[in-house]
This record gives C-alpha cells, sequence and structure tokens, in this order.
C-alpha cells in the first residue's frame, strides 16, 4: 500500500473511531424512558408478566424534587381551557409538596441499590429508597428563552442549569416544566413525559420533561380519573399528577435509565401500571396535604405474596 494510501486509510480509521465514540456518548445521554399516551397501551397495559429486578445501578435513597418552570411566559402567566398557569403550578407543587411520606409513594421503597443484578427482593440492610415527607426542594422561573420545540439535549442543559441553581444532588429529580405550547417533537400524539440523566460537572444529573400536560387533553390524563372539572383543577389538571407521579416513581427507582429496578421487557414502576381504569390498580384519588390528587398505580414485587401487581398504597 502506498504512503498517500496508508494515510488516507489512517484518516478513514480514525473518524470511524471518532464517530463510533460520538455515537456512544450521545447514546448515553440520549437514554430515556417515556409514559406514552393513553391510547398507546392500548387495552391492556403491560402490568404484569415479571417482576422488576435490579440492574446493579444506583436508586435515590433520600428522593428529592426541584422544579424549574422554563420560559417567561410562566412569569407573565397564560390561561388554557379556563385555568390559569399559576392555578396549574398550585396544583403541581401541592402534589409534590404532599407526596413524601404517603402510602402511594411507599411503595417505592420496597427497591434499593448496592445488590446483585437481577434481584428481585432486597435483603434487610440494603440501601433502600426511602419516603419522607417535604420531598419538594424547591421551584424556580428561568425566564430565559424556552424554544417552541425544544430538543432532548436542550432539556437536559436546562435540567443542568437547575441542578447548578438549587444545587447538585445525586438524589434529586430536577424536573423541567415548559409553557403550553412549547414541547418537544412527538409529545401528546407518542408520549406525555419521559425521564433521563445527562453529565454535568458535578455529577450525572436525573431528570424529567414534563411538557404543559394539558395541551395532550385525555391522551395524556385529562378527566382519567376526575370526569368533571372544579375550580381546583381536578379533571382538568389530573393528567399533572397522573404523570408527574410516574416520572417521579421511575426516577426513584430508576434515576439513569436503565440502570435501576425493570422487568425484563425494559418497562419500570409506573409502565407496568400506566393507564389501568378498573380492577385491581385503578387510577384513583389520594389524600395529600388536604386535598386529593389523581395517581396511577405502581408496581409493587411484595403485592400477592411476591407474585408482584399494581397498588396504590404500600405495604
Amino acid at each position: 500500500m502506498g504512503r498517500m494510501a496508508r494515510l488516507g486509510f489512517s484518516v478513514f480509521v480514525v473518524s470511524v473511531l471518532l464517530l463510533g465514540t460520538a455515537g456512544i456518548s450521545s447514546a448515553k445521554d440520549a437514554g430515556a424512558t417515556y409514559m406514552k399516551v393513553k391510547g398507546a397501551h392500548g387495552a391492556k397495559p403491560p402490568r404484569g408478566g415479571s417482576l422488576l429486578f435490579s440492574h446493579g445501578g444506583n436508586v435515590e435513597t433520600t428522593p428529592k424534587v426541584f422544579i424549574v418552570y422554563w420560559g417567561s411566559q410562566w412569569a407573565g402567566g397564560f390561561s388554557t381551557g379556563g385555568y390559569t398557569s399559576a392555578q396549574a403550578q398550585s396544583y403541581v407543587e401541592g402534589f409534590f409538596n404532599g407526596v413524601g411520606g404517603s402510602g402511594w409513594a411507599n411503595t417505592d421503597t420496597q427497591y434499593c441499590q448496592g445488590v446483585a443484578s437481577g434481584t428481585t427482593v432486597c435483603p434487610a440492610g440494603s440501601a433502600f429508597v426511602t419516603n419522607p415527607s417535604g420531598q419538594l426542594g424547591g421551584t424556580w422561573n428561568d425566564t430565559s428563552a424556552v424554544p417552541s420545540s425544544p430538543t432532548q439535549s436542550q432539556i437536559a442543559a436546562e435540567a443542568v442549569a437547575a441542578a447548578a441553581h438549587f444545587g447538585y444532588s445525586a438524589n434529586a429529580d430536577y424536573m423541567v416544566f415548559t409553557p403550553s405550547g412549547n414541547s418537544s417533537s412527538g409529545f401528546g400524539t407518542r408520549w406525555c413525559a419521559y425521564h433521563s440523566s445527562t453529565s454535568s460537572g458535578t455529577g450525572r444529573v436525573a431528570f424529567t420533561y414534563m411538557p404543559y400536560v394539558p395541551d395532550a387533553g385525555a391522551s395524556c390524563g385529562m378527566n382519567f380519573v376526575n370526569g368533571t372539572n372544579d375550580s381546583f383543577g381536578h379533571g382538568y389538571f389530573d393528567g399533572f399528577s397522573i404523570v408527574g407521579g410516574h416520572e417521579y416513581a421511575e426516577a426513584a427507582t430508576d434515576p439513569f435509565p436503565s440502570t435501576g429496578w425493570l422487568d425484563g421487557s425494559g418497562a419500570e414502576i409506573g409502565d407496568k401500571c400506566a393507564w389501568i381504569s378498573s380492577g385491581q390498580g385503578a387510577s384513583q384519588n389520594i389524600a395529600l396535604g388536604g386535598q386529593t390528587y389523581a395517581v396511577q398505580s405502581l408496581w409493587s414485587n411484595a403485592f400477592n405474596a411476591g407474585a408482584g401487581g399494581c397498588v396504590v398504597s404500600y405495604p
């Protein structure tokens, strides 16, 4: 092989290696798990079939939620369906202020870290997810411009900004809320929200992306539990607590997807119980802080004598 041919081949090999490395890096940052829209689950949601098992990664042993409302629209205020953004924020914050210590969130506490991959029951003395009260650590309105259709990398960057604003914690879920009309492609047609993680200078940041869920209507939970709207937002805002709760529970048990607790098909604690409308595990209201909020059930490995199932309270 001539010198120029060898040089050309070397450049080609280096380019391939660099492209391969870039693909691996972006795949790690792009790893996300989506809550599908209601219709995508069909008549029989993936509610059973196998237990969740540890994939060897961490959980959030002391869960914390930090909320960033991204965009100046939140500061100026906006309205949809006869409800204001301030009412939406009140609903969301009421849910996350009250969820810690609830029997519903207690379902997470049977899962742990520091055990072998394949573990389905955590032994005594493990580092379990805990369920303290007061898990909402703070809220922030970042008035910087939010794109009309933010990409996952832009959402991840906003989550890193939130971690810098609030302070970094490996046990925190940094939740990025965007205003009405500013959602990523696929929202409302394929999915309702997602959680993921991204790198930062202080550590890996677990985050959730929450579009303005009422924009998707019934596809993402509007009136799924409460058929009639009221002044607090029951019905109209059902999706905020159903979808937000789904992502919250999954972030606690699988903060860096998919290294925590999933079943053999890749379904997480919320996926296995999404959009159940009747029977065992049906979505319903739970009481938190003097109000009620619509939630879906969560998967419990311990339910039904260890056979597993969807529950709204544990143990």
